[in-house]
């Protein structure tokens, strides 16, 4: 059990951390900060942090494991921030979509404490965001990316994996760079997409009628487009260099549908829909056994 949880951004993601760790018997206490004095003060009433901390240094001392759950842009501000109060025995972590720009923030930030800090993804969300959205079960059922470098300590490492384990989540563990390769393929670019989707119908002339008909399957396609502005403008620009390889990959694909659809040659247009639906049910199965 840890005596104390530091956590820095109460909102959805770090709220639901909070919540999880207290529900599974991990931690004694909770102290919490937000840039908005308004955001702690909500998260002590919600029961999801105990003390409002004025300063994310503050939050950090007496702590012997800190989660960083704020925006990726954010992040080396924030390792600054606490530096002078980081312990070598302490556990750091943070929640972001992008790896190694945030690795290397921490680099330039802990300098001799990076050895503290374990970097994390856990592959979860919502569309909406704020602590009133935070949710016990968030993470529970759910992969944990964790992304360690040379100089993390194998101490912290083993906390870092037993304790997403204790909420109930598969651990996995990769490089940073295989990292951001992949989820530019499976998250970024979907994000890309939903988001380019919207703006180009509701920028054409019919655009709300058309809207006005889209069924269940434009729903489910373009859910993701209800996302966080400010924390997926972040992320595409983090990664930006794996999220443009991708996008050129995707584009490369859909042009050569479209070359099928001009040509009117179906059969071939028929072989990638099979060759596509194939993949994903697949893929579906697999998801469904783990």
């Amino acid at each position: 059990m840890f005596e104390q949880l530091g956590l820095i951004g109460c909102g959805l993601m770090g709220g639901s951390f909070a919540l999880a760790l207290k529900r599974a018997g991990l931690v004694k206490r909770v102290v919490g900060y937000s840039k908005s004095p308004s955001t702690t003060e909500r998260a002590r009433q919600l029961g999801v942090i105990d003390i409002e901390a004025p300063s994310a240094l503050l939050a950090v001392s007496g702590a012997d494991i800190v989660l960083i759950a704020v925006p990726v842009a954010a992040t080396e501000a924030t390792f600054k921030s606490i530096k002078h109060l980081v312990t070598p025995q302490m556990l750091i972590m943070d929640v972001g979509s992008t790896k190694r720009d945030v690795i290397d923030a921490g680099r330039r930030a802990l300098r001799e404490q990076i050895g503290c800090f374990v970097p994390a993804h856990p592959i979860t969300g919502k569309e909406v965001s704020g602590v009133e959205n935070a949710d016990v079960d968030l993470y529970a059922g759910r992969q944990v990316v964790l992304t360690p470098i040379d100089r993390t300590n194998s101490v912290q490492l083993q906390q870092a994996i037993d304790v997403w384990a204790a909420l109930g989540c598969r651990v996995v563990k990769m490089t940073p760079e295989t990292h951001d390769a992949a989820f530019a393929a499976v998250s970024h670019l979907p994000h890309l997409i939903a988001f380019a989707l919207i703006n180009a119908i509701s920028g054409q002339a019919l655009g709300k009628d058309f809207l006005s008909l889209a069924g269940p399957g434009f729903r489910d396609f373009t859910r993701i487009a209800a996302s966080d502005p400010v924390m997926w403008r972040d992320i595409m620009v983090s990664n930006r260099e794996e999220l443009l390889a991708q996008s050129q990959i995707f584009q490369r694909s859909l042009q050569a549908l479209e070359a099928m659809i001009s040509g009117g040659d179906g059969d071939a247009l028929r072989e990638q829909f099979e060759h596509a639906s194939a993949i994903r049910a697949n893929w579906s199965m697999s998801k469904q056994q783990t």
